[in-house]
């Protein structure tokens, strides 16, 4: 790995990125993006609609424009196609949500130091306080899983497969997408009751009520029941400590028929914990809002599978934005 020359400009770049972030946050959650939509808008337009101070928006909007998110000619101002297609509500391929998440966990981050010296968590379970932040959580992971999938799933052979199991599946994306590219296969989601209004809905809505079913389970407390002879398991061990992840994934190989298949998909660390970057930051992340959690090496992650009687690992890479990958085995 190169590693960069001591220069203090990188320190300070490092320590002021939160800047952007914060205006990325500010214009999502006051929606500019979707305002302007496929429109030219001079700034007092928009902060009308916004009934916002024009002074003060007209800054938001030229920062957004040095970001290269908007685009400014004279006193008007465009989506780029980067805006139109991720930071727009009316896009199928909208990311807000899970920004509007990002932008939940800001607080948490700075108090990192606190939860470094106690080893202790400073923030609740985001995904289940309150209206808002639950369904930032839920659409936020709905959105990252809908423009992965097509991505994912094709590089999975799954043909000669009959049931899978999405466990801890929330709104069954990837069962969505899985049966769509397989035909032959049915699944079944396991998830809290919480979630199951959103997954049915989004089930239905690619008309596979026939094919995917909903059970409501605490997957880390209760039994799963039924026979499989696949089992997806897509970020659900990194919100546990390594023993409860152990079980989990028992818990899964123990539905699964001799010859059976799992799949972890997973922020994977290297061996030696310290890279790739976004899941060695992500294992702070589970730091502040868990007990136990973290980001799992591949080696880690084979220790789990191996000790619930799984063999022939192989990992299979994909282009991801955040350094996620799949680690495969076989039951028996």
């Amino acid at each position: 790995m190169h590693k960069q020359e001591m220069n203090p400009g990188n320190l300070l770049e490092i320590s002021g990125s939160y800047w952007k972030t914060c205006t990325l946050h500010a214009a999502v959650k006051l929606d500019i993006f979707t305002i302007i939509g496929n429109r030219c808008l001079k700034s007092d337009d928009i902060s009308d609609m916004l009934h916002g101070n024009q002074r003060s928006v007209e800054m938001l909007l030229n920062a957004l424009s040095a970001m290269e998110l908007l685009e400014k000619k004279e006193n008007t101002y465009s989506n780029t196609p980067l805006s139109l297609a991720f930071l727009d509500r009316n896009s199928s391929r909208y990311i807000g949500h899970i920004i509007m998440h990002h932008y939940h966990l800001v607080d948490s981050w700075n108090r990192l130091d606190v939860a470094v010296r106690t080893g202790q968590p400073v923030r609740g379970e985001v995904s289940h306080t309150d209206e808002e932040r639950r369904e930032s959580f839920l659409m936020g992971m709905f959105n990252l899983a809908m423009n992965l999938a097509p991505v994912l799933v094709p590089k999975i052979d799954l043909s000669n497969r009959h049931h899978l199991l999405d466990l801890g599946g929330g709104p069954g994306t990837y069962a969505i997408h899985f049966c769509l590219n397989n035909p032959q296969l049915k699944a079944t989601v396991y998830d809290l009751p919480t979630t199951r209004p959103f997954a049915e809905k989004t089930i239905a809505k690619f008309n596979l009520q026939d094919r995917i079913d909903f059970k409501d389970v605490d997957y880390l407390e209760e039994d799963i029941k039924g026979v499989f002879d696949v089992a997806w398991l897509s970020h659900i061990l990194h919100g546990e400590d390594f023993e409860y992840g152990r079980k989990i994934v028992q818990k899964a190989v123990s539905t699964l028929e001799p010859g059976g298949l799992i799949l972890i998909h997973e922020f994977i660390l290297n061996n030696t914990m310290d890279g790739p970057l976004f899941p060695a930051l992500f294992s702070l992340n589970m730091l502040l809002g868990t007990p136990g959690g973290q980001a799992y090496s591949e080696e880690q992650l084979i220790t789990m599978l191996t000790s619930a009687g799984v063999r022939d690992f192989q990992r299979i890479y994909f282009d991801s934005p955040n350094d996620s990958g799949i680690l495969t085995g076989i039951v028996g």
